[in-house]
Order: structure tokens, then sequence, then C-alpha cells
């Protein structure tokens, strides 16, 4: 016959050290706390000091001038208010009606940066602010088409764009950079003259995806 042996009582088990789950806690709370540190109190250095734009950020943003302050006209002569065009990114150069090959340059990033964005391509608009009466070629009026040329008294102009240029300076202050507005109407990023177009378009394409606006 076949004797069981009598039921032991199990022994008492230790507690669970509650240590691992206060380190798992702070492991999801270290990222918050960093970024609060990082934002309130920049003196850690903990905030990055390096920016993803190629363009430069215009400090701080000018508002789009109304049709008063900014008196624009067409080729034809049609008056145009600048403000039609809110709503949406506008990618703008100003030079010569004579367009030197500088001009011609500034003319092609933006187009085709323009034309690069796809299906986000009606979100955008260009405008060439023409300094002068000079006459436009045929070969330019035809190569960008759709670009709205629009004549522009440069002092004026300087007002918006270049405001810190003096006198002397007007004129190169005024055809050196491309400009963007924000649907908003905001004067808030400059590229130099001599930009990378591969650049210019990414910076484009980077604010167009990430914008909620236009």
């Amino acid at each position: 016959m076949v004797s069981h042996s009598p039921n032991t009582p199990s022994t008492s088990r230790k507690p669970r050290s509650i240590w691992p789950l206060i380190l798992i806690v702070l492991l999801c709370l270290a990222p918050v706390v960093f970024a609060v540190l990082a934002y309130y109190v920049p003196s850690l250095g903990l905030r990055p000091t390096g920016t993803s734009n190629y363009g430069t950020l215009v400090q701080p943003q000018r508002p789009m001038p109304d049709a008063q302050a900014l008196p624009l006209a067409s080729l034809d002569g049609q008056p145009f208010d600048l403000n039609s065009l809110r709503g949406k990114w506008l990618l703008v150069s100003a030079d010569s009606g004579a367009c030197p090959e500088s001009c011609v340059k500034k003319l092609f990033i933006l187009r085709n940066s323009h034309a690069s964005q796809g299906k986000n391509v009606d979100r955008l608009a260009r405008i060439w602010f023409l300094t002068d009466k000079a006459e436009v070629d045929g070969q330019i009026l035809e190569a960008y088409k759709g670009t709205h040329m629009l004549r522009a008294d440069p002092a004026r102009l300087a007002a918006f764009l270049a405001p810190q240029a003096s006198p002397a300076e007007l004129e190169a202050a005024l055809k050196a950079p491309m400009w963007i507005i924000d649907p908003l109407g905001n004067l808030m990023m400059q590229f130099p003259a001599d930009a990378d177009p591969i650049s210019v378009r990414d910076d484009i394409s980077k604010l167009i995806r990430n914008s909620r606006i236009g």
C-alpha cells in the first residue's frame, strides 16, 4: 500500500521589490523631463543649436503691405493687389525688367521649386517684382509663364523686402535674395541669389508638407 506524505504548508513568499517598476516609470518620464528642461532652462545647453532649414528665417516676420503702401501693376498696366494671393505660399524675386543672367537663375530656381511640389503645386504662386519700366524679353515671358510679373516702386518695395538697406544698397538688396511669403501674408524666409536649387526646393517642400495653412 502506497503511503502519501502529508501536505506541508507552503513556505511564505518574499514580497516583490518595487524598484523595477520605479525604474520603468523613471525611464518613461526621462524624455518629458529632458524636453521641459531644454525648453524652460536654455542655460543648461540642452536645446539643440542647429537648424534644419537652408534659407534664413526673417526675424521678425513682416506683414504683406496693402495696395496703398505698395502699389503694383501688371505688365499691361493693370493695378494688382498683392493680398489677392493671400492663402498661398508665395515664391518671390525682384530685379530689373532687363533680367540679366542672375535674374534668370532666380526665376528658374523658383519655377522649378514650384513645379516639383506635385499634388501641392496649387498651394503656391510665383511673383517677380520688376523694379523699373524696362521691357521684358519675349523669351523670358514665355519661359516663365505663370509667374506674376508686377512692376513696383523700388523704394516702397525695399521698405517691405529689405528695410535695412541704405539708399546706396537698395538696388543690390532687392536683386540679391529670393523670399518666401507664407499664406498668412508674412515675409518669413530668404534665400541668397547664389542658392543651391536643390536645397531651396527641399526647404519649400518641407514647409508645404508640415504646414496646415495654405
